[in-house]
């Protein structure tokens, strides 16, 4: 399967702007890529890229006051089959855990696991430990919690969420990443494309999306709150502790978003040159 991935931001900047962008697809994926992955700024400034400490792919950049563009436009091949799933996977007791895994148990900006461990331990602590506990985590949070536009808010946080029983995307994968650490599964919060390929079309204009994974048996597996089933052509761009570590855009001054545009949706058709050969042609 062939997914075209693309977005158009703008905004108006008051005045000369560092940027900190997270819009590329994740190392993880850069291999399915066919063609090159570059973020286009209008007007032009210098850009330099880097790793954050969680192996996301990051791009910096300062502009001028004024109107500002971010646009960029691809096509990554994708398996085409749905999120991968092993119900026998098992949990990872604490004092076996990788030392990088460890972070993913903590408290975290939207995740405050000391406050909701009472919960997390009477809702879900005598379940049977596993696959189905966190699938059971997923289960509450989706039926508990209301989705809407227009139901978050900037510092709403788990508990937030726990309390009130709405929000957006991030607000259900806060909530079930806070449950899990709760009690002891590692959770992260993943960002990402996720178009409605399989599923009835939203009647909303397309976005980018969040889920969450969680560590067991020996690697990190993806679950989603929010839509609680498996779904194709998923394509992540950033994970972190949560949405504080994973923003796609962090400006460090005045920017007033003016277009946001977000494209995923499967190809079809003959698929475009592959990587090389786009840079080939080019030379």
């Amino acid at each position: 399967m062939l997914i075209r991935l693309g977005y158009d931001l703008q905004f108006h900047l008051s005045g000369r702007t560092p940027f900190v962008t997270l819009l590329s697809v994740h190392p993880s994926r850069e291999q399915d890529l066919l063609q090159p992955e570059e973020l286009q700024l209008e007007p032009e400034v210098p850009m330099s890229r880097y790793l954050d400490v969680f192996g996301n792919r990051c791009t910096r950049f300062t502009a001028d006051p004024g109107i500002l563009t971010l646009r960029d436009e691809t096509v990554i091949r994708d398996s085409g089959e749905l999120d991968r799933e092993n119900s026998d996977a098992r949990e990872v007791p604490v004092q076996d855990l990788p030392y990088s895994v460890l972070q993913f148990l903590l408290p975290s900006r939207y995740c405050e696991v000391d406050a909701l461990s009472p919960a997390a331990a009477e809702l879900f602590g005598a379940l049977p430990p596993g696959w189905s506990r966190v699938r059971a985590i997923c289960s509450w949070v989706n039926d508990k919690v209301r989705f809407g536009y227009g139901l978050s808010r900037p510092t709403k946080t788990a508990l937030d969420v726990f309390t009130e029983r709405n929000g957006v995307c991030r607000d259900f994968q806060h909530l079930a990443i806070t449950f899990c650490r709760a009690v002891n599964i590692p959770a992260r919060y993943a960002t990402g494309y996720l178009g409605d390929i399989g599923v009835p079309a939203a009647a909303t204009p397309m976005d980018f999306s969040a889920w969450f994974e969680v560590y067991l048996e020996d690697r990190w597996w993806t679950f989603d709150a929010r839509h609680n089933v498996r779904r194709i052509g998923r394509v992540l761009m950033a994970t972190g502790r949560d949405a504080a570590d994973v923003a796609l855009t962090t400006t460090f001054g005045t920017a007033e978003l003016q277009r946001f545009v977000v494209i995923t949706e499967e190809q079809t058709g003959s698929a475009p040159p592959t990587r090389a050969a786009a840079a080939a042609d080019c030379n």
